[in-house]
């Protein structure tokens, strides 16, 4: 039975306590993942290509060893093992080689470790000050974040795209050919376009955004946390719009949706549906094409218009 996996040769930046701050994988390829055996080794110098090998080194400064790993991957839809497994998948999906919501993300922020980015290379947060002063011997170093996920641009640069701020584009996002992330965009991993869309607003993880939507200034699309604190996902159809300060939370959206200003959408916010000539909750536009919520000076609440209704 054929199963889809991936293979991947990489540099990982191991700190001196054996936690794996990240894992880079240049050229990773999907594969027939058939009665592999999933993980990561160690290679040698004649496993990896030449120019892999002035990578390879120990620095002192920051704490870290790098060295040359290979990560197989047997079932995507497994749950990953370990931090090289999720940086795999991280890769993937920057790489466009599997869209967001198709492959098994659970608990990949659990699995990685909170670490400081940093542009001599990720450090661990214990004794940081301490590694600053030795990394000032080697210049000023820029601190870009303390958090699990680094900036997409530092590890994957996909064709075609645009992003005016790299710190609002984590790995793992999915950005279709087209794409502009503006300066306020935000796009978390697991999570993107499949067609050309401009956002400036902010795409929680598991959400997916279809072609020729515009996601406006200071919205969000987000989807909500489960019981078990993971996210349920959520998509957007084609030719959508969220304008300015609106936000859909928990809720998928079919094609030619409009949020209008300042109008939050979530499963039990109050409606009033035009069509029907009654109050209705957020959750019943969950799926459904061809609508508009706006404000009305007639009704306290925000209110449906159904673009094929009369």
């Amino acid at each position: 039975m054929t199963k889809q996996g991936a293979r991947a040769k990489g540099i990982a930046n191991i700190a001196m306590d054996g936690t794996i701050l990240d894992t880079w994988y240049p050229s990773p390829a999907l594969i027939d993942g058939a009665g592999l055996v999933p993980g990561t080794v160690r290679l040698g110098a004649a496993d990896i290509p030449d120019s892999y090998l002035k990578l390879i080194m120990r620095d002192d400064d920051r704490l870290v060893e790098q060295v040359a790993v290979e990560t197989t991957i047997a079932d995507l839809q497994s749950q990953a093992v370990d931090a090289h497994d999720v940086y795999l998948r991280l890769h993937l999906l920057s790489h466009r080689l599997v869209k967001p919501l198709t492959i098994n993300m659970d608990n990949a922020l659990r699995t990685l470790s909170t670490v400081v980015w940093t542009n001599k290379g990720p450090a661990l947060p214990d004794n940081f000050e301490f590694q600053r002063t030795e990394l000032r011997s080697r210049g000023l170093i820029h601190v870009y974040g303390i958090e699990k996920l680094p900036r997409m641009v530092d590890y994957v640069v996909p064709s075609g795209i645009n992003i005016a701020e790299a710190e609002r584009v984590r790995l793992g996002a999915y950005l279709a050919p087209g794409t502009r992330v503006l300066r306020e965009g935000y796009v978390s991993f697991n999570s993107g376009t499949l067609g050309a869309a401009r956002v400036e607003g902010r795409l929680s993880s598991s959400t997916l955004v279809g072609e020729s939507c515009e996601v406006g200034l200071s919205s969000t699309f987000m989807a909500k946390r489960r019981h078990d604190t993971l996210r349920e996902p959520i998509t957007m159809g084609n030719n959508c719009r969220l304008g300015v300060s609106s936000g859909v939370l928990g809720i998928s959206l079919g094609d030619d949706c409009t949020v209008e200003p300042n109008i939050v959408i979530a499963p039990d916010t109050q409606l009033y549906d035009t069509s029907l000539d009654q109050h209705v909750r957020g959750s019943t536009l969950d799926g459904l094409s061809a609508w508009t919520v706006r404000m009305s000076p007639d009704h306290s609440v925000p209110v449906v218009h159904w673009n094929n209704r009369r």
